[in-house]
Formats: structure tokens, C-alpha cells, sequence
């Protein structure tokens, strides 16, 4: 194997391992900060070797025992405590003699815990949201800071100076490294479903820069959604959420044209839509329903997705069924932009002049003064009204809101339009 192909290998399984791998260590140190330095420590130390041993049989319990020995060695140069020292050592000599059996390393290896009690710890309610954020894509995603600076549009230090200053809080606060119970995991559950959609929809429609899409932040959280599925099977909510993404994914090829500006749902070739991502989608969905309750926030735009996914032409869409889920959602998750969503379903239901007046109760509403997707939504329902100057008004207003550049183009190639016939 090439020194290429051998780096090439140590980064895919640095993608794959990276989580079970800090995961492990952070239940035995109880230190996110510290896991994640000795988790890269062995990576380094696998740069170094694998390109002249070739790659271990079982790569990531290398990484792991690898970590574990540096662990004890950071335990014994800073004299911490004697049992926690003891009881790694006991770890490692175990792991020595099951290194060879990947059943046994399974055995001895609660992966499904660690990686619970991380994504509990990575989303924690004390840290901000781009703090959050920063921090899974880190510990859960595998990305460099360099990766998560780019995909987010920000400077490279920014992001690593976020990540520092989550751990620290971490620390400091004595955060503990568990999965929470009661209910406090209700909420718990939702701010970590939180983090994973932001990170989806900063890829899916990008708040700002040059492109429409960041399609490998969608990857990233499609990925973490799936893994959340895998540990907590019986949350319905966590297969709400992946219905959402997955269904919302199907379209992507479909959003952009040739030249990479935005295609609006209406617009799209369904038949770009992925079936495979479609079909995943409504089998998750069908499986929050079947857990019983009431269909919860992510459940519910699932399902208006659904909605979407099942009409072979934008003509044949339910829109009727779609408001109605959206007055439901309102009742579950009040919310201006809800509303607004809600507003467009009705339009589309029983008429521009119904929406309009729907949209216009919100023109007051603070949280949506610089929000530009009111602007563009009301632009809409005056062109399809005939009232094309007053249209004209909102998509340039529409425009000057938005910080993405495709779309700032899109809103401003819809108010020449209102000059047309």
C-alpha cells in the first residue's frame, strides 16, 4: 500500500473510530478535553507507524489501546489518583490479551453508552449553541477545526477558540458525564436533536456565503441522526428527526441548477429526487408513529415532508393536509416562522389572499423584522395577487436581508421579474 492509500485509509478510520474512541476514554477520565488530546495523540503516533507496519487487522482497538497507554503514562507523570491508575492499567492488560478477537473487544467495550454519554455532554444546555455545534462536529463528526471554520464561514481560530473554551466549561463546571434521566432527558433530548438539524439546515439552505448548499454538512448530520437512531431506538422524536432529514435530503440534487443557483420546491424535477433517501424517510417516520403519542415537532415536518415526497408533480400536492399539519404544529411548537410556513400552506390551500392576510398579522412580529424569508414570502403572494410594484418592494427588501449570495441573486432575479407582464 501506497503511503497515499495508507494515509488515505488512517483518515477513514479516523472517521469512523474518532467517536467510540474519545467516547471510551471520557468515561474512564472523565475529562472531554483530555480524551480528545489523547484520541489525537494516537492518531498522530498511527501517521507515524501504519505508513511502516501497514494497517492493524483491528485499527480502531489499536487506537484505542494506543490512547489508553498515553493515558496512563499522563496518570503516573501528574500523580492523579492511584485507583483510577490501577484500574487503566487492569483495562489495558485486558485489552492486550483481546486485541486479536474483535467479538471479545465488543465484549468489553459499552460503545453504545460512550457515545450516549458524548453526545449528551458535547450538546450540554451550558454551552452556547455555536459552542455546541463546534464541539459534536469535533468529538462526534471527526472534522478538523479547519473543516467546521469552512463549512460555517468563519476563521479558523474562532472555531478552535469555541471548542477550547466548551471544554473548559466542561471542566469547570463539573459537568457530569452521564446520560441524563427523567425528565430531564425530554430536554435534554430536544437540545441535542437541536444541534443536529442546525448543523443539517446550515447545510441544506446556507445562511450565508457563495453556495446554496454545503451538502457535507447534511452528510455529517444525517450520520449523527442515524448513529442517535441506533442508540435510542425507542425515542420517537430521534426517528422524527432523521424522517426530516432524510426526506429533506432526497431533494438535493433537485435544489440547485447547472450552474449551482437555487431551484425552488415548486420548480424541482422531482424526478432528481433520491427514492432510496425517500423510502428511508417514511419508514422512519412510520416508525415514530407506530411508538405511540402524539407525533412531536420534528415527527410533524416529517410528516408535511412526506407530503411533498409523495406527490409525483408539484400539482398533485396535498396542501390541504399540509396546513392542517401546520396548525398542529403551531399548537406544538408556537412559533413565528411556523406561522409563516403555515401562511404559505394556506395560500397554496385556498388562495394568495387568504395567506397574504395571514402573513400580514406577523408584520409586527419582532423576531421576524430581519428575517428575509417574510419579505420573500409576502413578495410571492403579491406577484401571484397582481400587485406586482408592491411585489417588486418586498423580494429587494428580501434580498438586502439575506447574507447568502445565490440567494440574494434569486431575490433579486424575482423583483425584475415583477416589471414583466
Amino acid at each position: 500500500m501506497s503511503m497515499t492509500d495508507t494515509h488515505r485509509t488512517i483518515d477513514t478510520v479516523w472517521r469512523i473510530e474518532s467517536a467510540r474512541l474519545i467516547a471510551g476514554l471520557a468515561r474512564m477520565l472523565r475529562d472531554v478535553g483530555l480524551a480528545e488530546e489523547l484520541a489525537q495523540d494516537a492518531l498522530v503516533i498511527a501517521l507515524e507507524q501504519w505508513p511502516q507496519t501497514g494497517v492493524p487487522d483491528n485499527p480502531g482497538a489499536w487506537l484505542m489501546t494506543t490512547a489508553k497507554r498515553r493515558a496512563i503514562d499522563r496518570l503516573r507523570r501528574n500523580k492523579l489518583l492511584e485507583r483510577k491508575h490501577v484500574q487503566l492499567m487492569h483495562e489495558l492488560e485486558h485489552e492486550r490479551e483481546s486485541a486479536e478477537s474483535a467479538a471479545e473487544m465488543a465484549l468489553d467495550d459499552p460503545f453504545g453508552d460512550d457515545l450516549l454519554r458524548l453526545i449528551f455532554t458535547a450538546c450540554h444546555p451550558l454551552l452556547s449553541m455555536e459552542a455546541r455545534v463546534a464541539l459534536t462536529l469535533r468529538l462526534l463528526g471527526g472534522l478538523t477545526t479547519d473543516e467546521i471554520a469552512r463549512a460555517f464561514l468563519v476563521s479558523e481560530p474562532t472555531i478552535a477558540q469555541r471548542i477550547v473554551r466548551a471544554k473548559r466549561s466542561l471542566a469547570k463546571s463539573a459537568v457530569a458525564y452521564e446520560v441524563p434521566r427523567g425528565d430531564e432527558l425530554v430536554e435534554r433530548l430536544s437540545a441535542v436533536l437541536g444541534v443536529i438539524y442546525l448543523i443539517f439546515n446550515e447545510g441544506y439552505a446556507a445562511s450565508a456565503g457563495d453556495d446554496w448548499m454545503r451538502p457535507a454538512l447534511c452528510e455529517d448530520a444525517l450520520r449523527l441522526g442515524r448513529v442517535l437512531v441506533g442508540l435510542m431506538p425507542r425515542e420517537p422524536e430521534v426517528h422524527g428527526l432523521v424522517a426530516l432529514m432524510e426526506i429533506q435530503a432526497s431533494r438535493a440534487r433537485a435544489r440547485t441548477d447547472g450552474n449551482g443557483n437555487p431551484v425552488l420546491l415548486l420548480d424541482q424535477d422531482r424526478r432528481l429526487w433520491d427514492r432510496l433517501l425517500i423510502g428511508r424517510g417514511l419508514a422512519a417516520l412510520e416508525q415514530a408513529r407506530r411508538l405511540g403519542g402524539e407525533l412531536g415537532p420534528y415527527a410533524l415536518q416529517a410528516a408535511i415532508a412526506a407530503c411533498h415526497a409523495r406527490a409525483s408533480t408539484a400539482a398533485e400536492t396535498d396542501w390541504a393536509r399540509i396546513a392542517a399539519l401546520y396548525a398542529v404544529l403551531t399548537r406544538v411548537m408556537p412559533s413565528p416562522i411556523v406561522e409563516l410556513n403555515r401562511a404559505v400552506a394556506v395560500s397554496m390551500a385556498n388562495g394568495a389572499a387568504e395567506g397574504l392576510a395571514l402573513v400580514d398579522a406577523l408584520a409586527d412580529e419582532p423576531s421576524l423584522q430581519r428575517y428575509h424569508l417574510l419579505s420573500a414570502v409576502r413578495g410571492d403572494l403579491l406577484a401571484r395577487l397582481g400587485r406586482g410594484a408592491e411585489a417588486r418592494e418586498e423580494f429587494e427588501r428580501a434580498a438586502a436581508l439575506t447574507h447568502n449570495r445565490r440567494e440574494r441573486e434569486l431575490m433579486r432575479e424575482r423583483a425584475r421579474a415583477c416589471d414583466g407582464p
